[in-house]
Formats: C-alpha cells, structure tokens, sequence
C-alpha cells in the first residue's frame, strides 16, 4: 500500500463492526466495510509514542498534532526556549486546529514560518504598522487576521487593515514621484480619516476600500496629465479641467471628483467648475424573471446551498451582498414554528421552502475546521480567521450561477415598494427611509402619504 492509501485508511474513524471499539478503522472486510487494524489482521503498530493517539505516524513516530506541536514550538520560539508569550495563544489555538495536517502545511511555507519567526524573536515589531510594509500581503492579512483573532493584535476593520498596506506599497512606489507629498497628504488627512469614522461605525465593505483605491490613483493619473500640459496644479484652469472631462469617460470623472474637491477646499488648486454628471441606474428585471430565479434558487439542489440562501436574499428581501455577508446565525431568530430573520427592527418573516434552507446552512456551514474559526457566528464565515465570506466571492458565485445580484436586488425592492409603505419596507429590511421612499416615487407607488410613526401605539 503506498503511503497516500494508508494515510487515507487511518483518517477513517468510527466504530469498528468487529469489536466495537471506537478508533481509526484503516482495515477493510471482504465487502468493504472498514474495520480497525486488530480484526484485519494488521500487525503494524499506529499508536503516536507521545500521545497514544492512532493514525498517521511521522518522524520519531509522532502523530500529525504531535508534530504540529513540535514545529509550532520552533517556529514561535523567542529566543529563550519558550514560545514568545505575545505568541501563545495563537500558538496554542493553531496547536489545537481541527486540520492539524492543513495548518502544519501552512506553517512550512518559508515565508510563513520565517514571519513567525521574525514576530516571536522580535526582528520584527508586532504592531500593524510593521505588517504593513511586507511583501506577500496575502499572507501577511492571512496571519494578521489570526494575530488579531488571537488578541496578539488589536482589531482593526480589514478592509481599512488591506487599504492602508495597499497604500503603504503605493506611496513608496512614488518615492522619486513629484506629486508623492501631495498624494500622501491627501490620502493621509482625507481619505483614511473619513475610512476610520466610517468603519467606526460598521465594517468597511470591499466597495468603500476599492473606491478609495481608485480615487487615489484617478488622482496620480490626472496630476500626471496636467504635467504633459506644461501646468501645474496651482495653476490649473477650467479650460484644463474640461479638456480633461472631455477625453474621459463618466466613471473616471466621477472618480476624480473627490481629489478635485479636496485640492479645491484645502487651496492646492483654484476654485473651478465641475460639471454635472448623471448616475446611471441599473435596469430592473421583470417580476415574471424574479420569481423565475426565485423558484430556481428555491428548487434547484445542485446549486451549493450558500448561493441558493444568498440567491434568495437578495431576490426576497433586496438585501446587497455587501450586507448579507455580515449576517450571524444569531440574526435567525425561531419564534415557535416561525422563522424571522433581522434585517431591522421588527424582525423580518421568513417563509417556507427558504425557511429550511436557512437552517439547513445555519447547522451545516463551511470553513469552521479552521485555528481560529470554529466557533464563528457569520452565517456565511470566510475562510479567513474570524472572517466572513468575501461579498466578492459570494457576488461571483451568484453571476456563474445565473444570479445577477445587482439587478435582481433592484427588482425586489421595487416591488416590495409597491406592495407595503415604503417607511416600513425600510425599518425592516435595513434601508434608510429615503432610499426606499425614492424608489417608490420612481416606481409609481401609492404610499407616498404614508408616516414613518410607530402605528402600534
């Protein structure tokens, strides 16, 4: 048997139907039934010399956790003998990975355990500030978002964590850049002070990072251009500003604004007209189509059940993806035989069939096996520590599967308007008033007169 084979028979545990013992069953019967290796006749012993533990053996015949034990006390080892006491409990929680085979995979990257080292030595400062600077930066948000987990790390909003370092690469990749102190200032004293009060007050979506991303390089690009026009910034004119509008497209320009509006205020440039640019709206599908993917997110069980639950909330209960990511098994709420869903306040009805599909992916979630995430609430959890799925991961996951997110969200809540006062559709479901009330008025709604009181008292 190659090595492959038998590592596979003795991950396979249960009890044996020989002699009823509960262990690793790597042995097979004549009609292959999986029985533990004394009933199958197998003289090799599998027992880990340290724990006791049956199964796959490795070097000084320890176990795979044992090993993994052993490997995370080099690698988290300060210097002293002991593992760095900053450290321990990420050590501890990586240790007692339901995956241990997967995490001791991880640790052996080079780049990883040399980072670990590095942190637990303290040749490199375990602040984010010092993470920032790093190449790799997957890696490096893999195992912040642990160090953080872990407590090791105060907790930061990720995508603030991922648009800082994003910049941190940017700025010094303008160091001999004329423009590098203009663009520092602007992203440092305008766009991550308005990031931080926004994530103050609810996580940060990939949306608002990637958003100030591109403002930022919209930014670079147009100071860039003005130098090919012989001006500076200082000494822009309207007419430079119009001809710049002109061979550029509605999204660029839009994109700019914020730059343009910042150099305006804060006096890097003179006062001059922007022009007005309309916002495209996507168009709605038809209600027969809605209720057609409806009945196909509902119906159709091959389709991974998360993209049938978030298929459904966006088609039932118009809800973004940026926001259905964040929900928690804690916001399903079981009210006799009834589901409710909290989405705002009151809680929201949720009815059959997607009822059962909720709690079916409620008790059967992915990614939870692994350091540091077992115990995580999201009803959509990332593979990421303490993480929820990425709402881009999720969107692409609806698109391949006939699902267009954005669309689709318009239609529902459009006819969610038509059916109830818009003030109500927008305490329960999460949106402000005026969004909703908006949305109405443009879909010809007949509760434009309705107050948005408490009619209960």
């Amino acid at each position: 048997m190659c090595r492959t084979c038998e590592e596979k028979a003795l991950l396979t545990r249960g009890t044996c139907p020989g002699c009823r013992a509960d262990r690793a069953l790597p042995g097979r019967t004549t009609d292959g039934a999986s029985i533990c290796g004394d009933c199958a006749g197998i003289t090799r012993n599998y027992l880990c010399d340290r724990c006791g533990y049956e199964g796959p053996l490795h070097t000084g015949r320890l176990c795979t956790r044992c090993t993994l034990s052993d490997l995370v006390h080099g690698f988290f080892d300060d210097g002293t003998g002991r593992i760095n006491p900053a450290l321990s409990t990420l050590a501890d929680k990586l240790i007692a990975s339901p995956n241990p085979k997967s995490t001791w995979m991880w640790l052996r990257r080079p780049h990883v355990h040399n980072l670990i080292g590095d942190l637990a030595t303290g040749a490199l400062p375990l602040t984010h500030e010092a993470l920032h600077e790093l190449p790799n930066w997957r890696s490096v948000a893999h195992l912040r978002d642990l160090l953080m987990a872990a407590g090791a790390l105060p907790m930061i909003d990720k995508q603030l964590l991922h648009h800082q370092t994003w910049l941190t690469h940017r700025l010094n990749e303008l160091h001999d850049d004329p423009h590098q102190r203009l663009l520092r200032t602007f992203a440092t004293w305008h766009q991550l002070p308005q990031l931080r009060a926004k994530a103050a007050v609810k996580p940060l979506t990939s949306g608002s990072r990637r958003a100030a991303g591109e403002q930022f390089q919209a930014a670079r690009i147009f100071l860039t251009w003005l130098d090919t026009t012989g001006r500076s910034l200082t000494c822009c004119e309207q007419a430079d500003l119009d001809a710049w509008h002109a061979a550029h497209g509605p999204r660029q320009s839009h994109t700019l604004r914020t730059f343009l509006r910042w150099a305006m205020d804060t006096g890097h440039m003179p006062k001059l007209r922007l022009p007005v640019l309309e916002n495209s709206k996507a168009t709605p599908i038809s209600q027969q189509h809605r209720l057609r993917l409806i009945r196909r997110a509902v119906t159709h069980d091959e389709l991974p059940l998360t993209t049938r639950v978030a298929a459904c909330l966006v088609l039932l209960y118009a809800q973004p993806v940026t926001r259905l990511v964040r929900l928690t098994v804690d916001d399903l709420i079981q009210d006799q035989e009834e589901l409710l869903l909290k989405f705002g306040d009151p809680p929201t009805p949720v009815p059959e069939p997607f009822a059962s599909l909720l709690r079916e992916l409620a008790d059967d979630r992915p990614h939870l096996n692994t350091a540091t995430n077992p115990d995580a609430r999201w009803l959509f959890p990332g593979r990421r520590a303490d993480q929820p799925a990425h709402a881009g991961t999720i969107r692409e996951h609806l698109r391949l599967a006939g699902f267009a997110a954005g669309t689709a969200r318009v239609s529902a809540l459009r006819q969610l308007v038509l059916q109830a006062p818009a003030p109500v559709i927008a305490n329960s479901l999460g949106f402000h008033h005026k969004t909703t009330t908006r949305i109405a008025a443009d879909a010809g709604g007949s509760w434009t007169h309705y107050a948005p009181s408490d009619h209960a008292q």
